[in-house]
Formats: C-alpha cells, sequence, structure tokens
C-alpha cells in the first residue's frame, strides 16, 4: 500500500478549488429573497443541469469511495445497483414527475398531502429529515473524512468530517440550490475525468483487460449470481431496483434537481441524461475497484481503494486534482442532502403552520436548518465506521426502512381506492418494524442467532414491501375511500405518458427516442458481461 504524500501542487489545487467553491456560494448569493429562488433555483434548470446534478448527487463519497470498495471486496455484480437505477429514471420521467410538476411541489412529501391527507405528509418528511441526516448527509461526511484522515495523518477522523462539514454548509447555506446545481456539474466533470484516467492507466499496469479477465476469477467478472451469493444473489435483483425507485424517484436530495426543472420536458431529458451516465460507471467506478485485486490484494480497508489507486498510479500535481475530484463527489452530495433537509423542514413545517410567513423569513429558517442538519451528521458520521464498508451501510439501512415508502406512493398513483388511513399506517408500520428488524438482523445478529431465515438484506426489503401493502391496502379497505375531488389529476391516466412533448422537434429530441436508446444500451451491457 503506497504512502499518501501529497506535493505543494497537490495542496494547491486543493486549496484553490475549496476557494472557489465558497466564491461560488457568495456570488450566487447576491438578492435571493425568494423560496423558489433559493429552494429550487427558481424553477428554471435545462435538462443539462438537471441530469448532471442528478448525477453527481449520486455519485458522492458513498460511490467514489463505495463503489470502488465494494467491487474490490465482491467484483463486476456491484454493478447491478447502477444498471438498474436506468429503468428506475425511466419510469421516473414518465410517470411520477408529470405529477410531482403539475403539483408545483417543493417537495416530494407534498405529494402525499394531495394524494392522501397532512397526516401522510408529515409523517414522511420527518422520516426523510431523518434520513437525510443520519445516511445521506452522515455517510457523505464518513467517507470524506475517512480519505482526509488517511492523506493527511495531522488529521483525525472527526476533524477531517468537521472539516468538509464546514465548507459544504457554507456555500449550501449562501446559494441554496442554484449554488449547489452548477457545482455539482462542474464537480461531476471533474469525477469522470478522474475516474476515467484510474481506469485507463491502472489498465495498463495491470498488463491490460485480456490479463486482467485470465487472473481474475470468474465470479469476479460477472454481473448475475446464483442464489447463495452472499453479497447479491440474483433473487435480490428486485430489492435492488425497489432501493433504486426510492434513491431516484421519492428522495428528496436527489428528486430536487428535476422539481427545479424549466418545465417538464426538460426535466424527463434531464433524468434519462442522468441514467446515460450511469452506465460508463462499469469503466470509472467498478473496474478500477476489480483491477485493484490484483494490484493490492491485501488492503485492510476496501475503502480506501481509491485514493491508494490515485496516489500509486498518478503523477504529481494530477493527484491533486483526483483528490479535487473525491472531495467534489462527496460534496455533491453532501450539498445535496443539506438544501433538502431545509427545503423539508421550511416547506412541510413551518409553511402549513405559517401560511403568510415571508419569503425572506423561509429562506433564514432555510440556512438555519442547513446549518443543524450539516452538525448532527458530522456527529454521526465517525459512528460507521463499525459498519463492514460503507456501500453495505447504505444498501442494508435502506432496504428496511423505504418499502412502506414506496408502496404508499405506488400505490397511491395507480389505485384509487387506497386513502390516508392506510397510508399513515403503513409508514408507522415500515418504520416500526423496519428499524427493529435492521438493528437485530444486521447489527446485532441476534435475528439469525434465535434460529429465524438469513434472508439477504435485497429479499428482506421484498418482504417489508409486501408487508406494507397488506397494511396499506387493508387498513383503506377497512376505512372510507377518498373522495372522488381529492384523488382527481393524481391517479395515473395513459395520457399522462405524452405531455409535456414537443412534436416540432427534431426526432432524436424525442424523449421516446432517448428512453427506448437507453433501454437498449442497458440490455446491450447486461448481455455483454452477463
Amino acid at each position: 500500500m503506497p504512502e499518501f504524500q501529497l506535493s505543494t501542487l497537490d495542496v494547491t489545487i486543493v486549496v484553490v478549488y475549496f476557494a472557489g467553491v465558497i466564491a461560488h456560494g457568495l456570488w450566487v448569493s447576491r438578492g435571493k429573497e425568494s423560496s423558489a429562488d433559493y429552494f429550487l433555483a427558481g424553477r428554471q434548470l435545462g435538462w443539462f443541469l438537471v441530469g448532471f446534478s442528478l448525477f453527481a448527487s449520486n455519485m458522492s463519497g458513498a460511490s467514489f469511495v463505495g463503489l470502488m470498495g465494494a467491487s474490490y471486496d465482491h467484483g463486476l455484480v456491484v454493478f447491478n445497483y447502477e444498471w438498474t437505477a436506468t429503468l428506475v429514471l425511466i419510469l421516473f420521467a414518465f410517470i411520477l414527475l408529470p405529477y410531482f410538476l403539475r403539483a408545483k411541489l417543493f417537495t416530494v412529501p407534498q405529494f402525499l398531502e394531495h394524494r392522501y391527507d397532512h397526516r401522510s405528509r408529515t409523517a414522511y418528511s420527518a422520516f426523510t429529515l431523518l434520513a437525510i441526516m443520519f445516511v445521506d448527509t452522515a455517510g457523505a461526511l464518513y467517507a470524506g473524512g475517512l480519505v482526509i484522515s488517511s492523506l493527511f495523518p495531522i488529521f483525525s477522523l472527526w476533524e477531517a468530517v468537521g472539516i468538509l462539514a464546514l465548507v459544504a454548509g457554507v456555500y449550501t447555506i449562501l446559494g441554496g440550490l442554484k449554488a449547489v446545481v452548477v457545482t455539482d456539474t462542474v464537480q461531476a466533470i471533474l469525477l469522470m475525468l478522474g475516474a476515467a484516467a484510474i481506469f485507463a492507466i491502472g489498465l495498463q499496469e495491470v498488463g491490460g483487460w485480456d490479463r486482467m479477465v485470465a487472473e481474475l476469477d470468474d465470479r469476479r467478472m460477472s454481473l448475475i449470481h446464483p442464489r447463495d451469493h452472499d453479497f447479491l444473489p440474483w433473487t435480490g435483483l428486485l430489492g435492488v431496483v425497489l432501493l433504486g425507485f426510492y434513491y431516484w424517484t421519492l428522495n428528496q436530495f436527489i428528486v430536487q434537481r428535476a422539481l427545479g426543472a424549466r418545465n417538464l420536458d426538460q426535466g424527463r431529458k434531464g433524468a434519462l441524461f442522468a441514467g446515460f451516465l450511469k452506465l460508463p460507471n462499469l469503466f470509472l467506478m467498478i473496474i478500477p475497484g476489480v483491477f485493484a485485486i490484483l494490484l493490492y490484494p491485501e488492503l485492510p480497508d476496501p475503502d480506501l481503494v481509491f485514493p491508494t489507486l490515485a496516489f500509486d498510479l498518478l503523477p504529481v500535481g494530477f493527484r491533486g486534482l483526483i483528490l479535487t475530484a473525491l472531495i467534489a463527489a462527496v460534496m455533491s452530495s453532501l450539498d445535496s442532502a443539506l438544501n433538502a433537509a431545509a427545503t423539508l423542514f421550511t416547506m412541510d413545517f413551518v409553511r402549513p403552520l405559517r401560511p403568510d410567513i415571508p419569503d425572506r423569513v423561509l429562506v433564514s429558517i432555510g440556512r438555519l436548518v442547513t446549518g443543524v442538519a450539516m452538525v448532527v451528521g458530522a456527529i454521526y458520521a465517525p459512528t460507521i465506521q463499525h459498519f463492514p464498508s460503507l456501500f453495505e451501510y447504505f444498501q442494508s439501512v435502506l432496504s428496511y426502512l423505504i418499502p412502506s415508502i414506496v408502496a404508499i406512493y405506488l400505490g397511491g398513483i395507480f389505485f384509487k381506492r387506497l386513502n390516508g388511513d392506510g397510508a399513515l399506517w403503513a409508514i408507522l408500520f415500515g418504520v416500526g418494524v423496519g428499524i427493529p428488524l435492521f438493528i437485530l438482523k444486521e447489527v446485532t445478529g441476534l435475528w439469525v442467532t434465535w434460529g429465524l431465515p438469513d434472508l439477504h438484506f435485497t429479499l428482506m426489503s421484498v418482504v417489508m414491501l409486501a408487508s406494507s401493502s397488506a397494511v396499506l391496502i387493508g387498513v383503506s379497505l377497512l376505512t372510507s375511500p377518498p373522495s372522488p375531488e381529492r384523488i382527481e389529476g393524481i391517479v395515473f391516466r395513459a395520457e399522462d405518458l405524452i405531455q409535456g412533448w414537443d412534436r416540432s422537434r427534431r426526432w432524436y429530441l424525442d424523449v421516446r427516442i432517448q428512453a427506448a436508446t437507453l433501454l437498449l444500451l442497458t440490455g446491450l451491457t447486461i448481455w455483454i458481461f452477463w
């Protein structure tokens, strides 16, 4: 394992980047009084910014650090978490996004009030706030803190987390979503360039593709694995899609970019563009972790794969750029989570209580909440080191918590009979049962000790989905149906599939063609690496 030593040039690049990010937040913050400006960038985002920001927010520390670490441990099977996202993004673009934009939502939980009642909205918003602080924010801070504390031994993990939290918090507090999406776009480009350089140089270092394949076990180079696979059996793919559905369509800090789209066409194109950007991650994120098995067979921590590759393979100066890309990736997730937390609190708790509150006060409250979320996430982040890996922490936590949320959103769109009582009890069931199950099975291991079936967490998510759906349907059928006025324009209609299309444009700009192309490329990738 190489020593992590930065030259003066490397450090200068990092410092200049941090200074530029803060300066951009100061510049964007001028005159930001409107809540629509601060939380949704004035609803004027084009497809390019929407797509790159969606991608960059996802390609955070959990991906740059977590995906390479997971592929180092398990091989190409990790890519199943990436290609399934393309299917979910297509579903989001054509099914959910029309309803979200037509209702001019600020937050994803607002949809629940439109479809069910305020109780469901409040319950889910509170759940999302907790998830943002303890999963999204804490995970991003841990990833960045782990790497920075390794590169700069003078900083402990706690101190490195504090530095990241301070910088990301400052520019997010100042500039809101507009500062976030522009910074995200720059960070996504840096991220892809840095990962591409590591892929090209690293593949050459191991002797080329053929030699890498020849020296690795076949299971390391396969996407689909048997039912007894410990990381991801093929039977767990439905659970992976379920996780992706929550992450890409119901997670405020991701969906907020699409809610800021100029119109439905731009939002759809942005979502599909993010799907296209996900496919190259096989080469940018997954395969580097795989060939690192040959280069560094005895790394003490798989989450150190990325910094090890960067500092061992890349020349002085370029290391600083790659470190900047890593910090950029971490901050992309962090700024997104912080801005989402501010939006949720102000729009789902403050505005309903004080509907006449001035916009400038809402913005001030949003900035305060951003700071609080930053502090809470920073305090909790170092505790993640007690889990096997960052990637598995994210996936296993969500597998137990989000199935009930997916059930009420999908059910609410496709089935008219479901009501607010059913939605509320489904959320309470999901959280009340999901958290104890996660602790018993994934944290303490008591579940197996008691002789209960040792189901993979992706299969547990399917079980939780079925159970939550049963509660949702059962309670709804035992109580009064929703009024026709409440569900008008919210339950799925076939004509919504064609809403927002500009028929005057060239064929290749048609979102139907773009979605079909994305499906074709995804299928081709799966077929090649099956």
